[in-house]
């Protein structure tokens, strides 16, 4: 066989190793987008409150398909019904009321009172205040860990989170966090309690076995609201000076999304009967509504498959070059 052929067999070869290559990568990409997850938000709604502003602590009671919303302005509590979105009734409570969390065991929702050094508890049946438990100072925020009845609760003038045992009203542990923690929500997934550090522009989680921290979370700018969505098992965090939501996944404890929103964006609060966020705002009396639907997110380990795939296919082209160029020098 003359040279010229040789060149032109080696060639040939050269082509089927590029369309095997063009193939595989072809594949990688199917494969990548065929597994791919993702996360979408829009507004769909906005309610227009009583009182103008003042909106801070929100959250979702699945037993009566209700929004509760903390007013830190006119001591109130007003009641939202997620089936028209209007206004069915407003609560006085303690002094600048900031936080709030739902008991689902109970049918009751806690209040954090700022100003009041104490939590009022809520009857979801009559709407009227049960119960006011004394606290540390200034509570501005808390959260109750229905697997272990307790309330866990934040306070701004402190870097501290209090553990009370719902059944005796008294504290059974203190937890050091970050730099003024003034948000926290309850991960009934993985038994966590998730607590925004508005100085430190982070997410905390405690181990709600332990009262030990498992892992710190960088966000967005002054984050001050959390919601826990158990559908996609997602944390959403209100970044007061971002003017933005950060999206976390509780499996990695990674922020896999960012929402823009309006200046200021405070309470936040998750509706499971409907795939909602309702985030309210510091100097406005709107309330967005965002629907939590999907968009392609790439998993890790798709991406480092697709890498791989890619260094091998590489190293085999160009070994085979190499050795068919080799051949040929060798027979001339």
């Amino acid at each position: 066989m003359t040279i010229h052929g040789k060149t032109f067999i080696a060639a040939l070869t050269m082509k089927k190793l590029k369309k095997i290559s063009l193939a595989s990568f072809l594949i990688t990409i199917i494969l990548i987008l065929s597994s791919a997850t993702v996360h979408a938000v829009e507004v769909t709604a906005t309610i227009t409150l009583e009182n103008p502003g003042g909106y801070y602590g929100i959250a979702y009671d699945s037993g009566k398909g209700e929004i509760f919303v903390t007013n830190v302005d006119f001591d109130l509590v007003s009641v939202i019904s997620d089936s028209t979105n209007a206004v069915v009734s407003n609560i006085p409570v303690g002094s600048q009321p900031v936080g709030i969390a739902y008991d689902s065991a109970k049918g009751e929702l806690f209040v954090a009172n700022y100003a009041s050094d104490s939590v009022s508890v809520i009857s979801d049946s009559t709407n009227t205040v049960v119960a006011n438990i004394t606290v540390g100072s200034q509570p501005c925020a808390l959260a109750y860990d229905s697997g272990k009845g307790e309330i866990f609760v934040g306070h701004a003038a402190c870097n501290q989170v209090l553990v009370i045992s719902d059944s005796t009203n008294a504290v059974v542990a203190n937890v050091t966090v970050e730099n003024q923690p003034v948000s926290l929500v309850y991960d009934s997934g993985k038994g966590e309690i998730f607590v925004t550090n508005h100085n430190s522009s982070s997410v905390s989680i405690i181990s709600d076995s332990t009262n030990l921290i498992v892992a710190t979370v960088n966000v967005g700018v002054n984050p001050i609201g959390l919601a826990y969505d158990s559908g996609n098992d997602q944390i959403f965090v209100a970044n007061y000076n971002s003017s933005s939501v950060s999206v976390i996944s509780d499996s990695t404890n990674t922020v896999i999304a960012n929402v823009t929103l309006e200046n200021q964006p405070q309470g936040i609060g998750y509706d499971s009967g409907k795939g909602e966020i309702f985030v309210t705002y510091s100097e406005s009396n709107r309330v967005s509504v965002i629907s939590d639907s999907s968009v392609p997110e790439y998993p890790s380990f798709i991406v480092v498959s697709f890498l791989m795939v890619t260094i091998v296919l590489t190293a085999l082209i160009y070994r085979g070059k190499h050795q068919i160029e080799t051949r040929i020098r060798k027979q001339r």
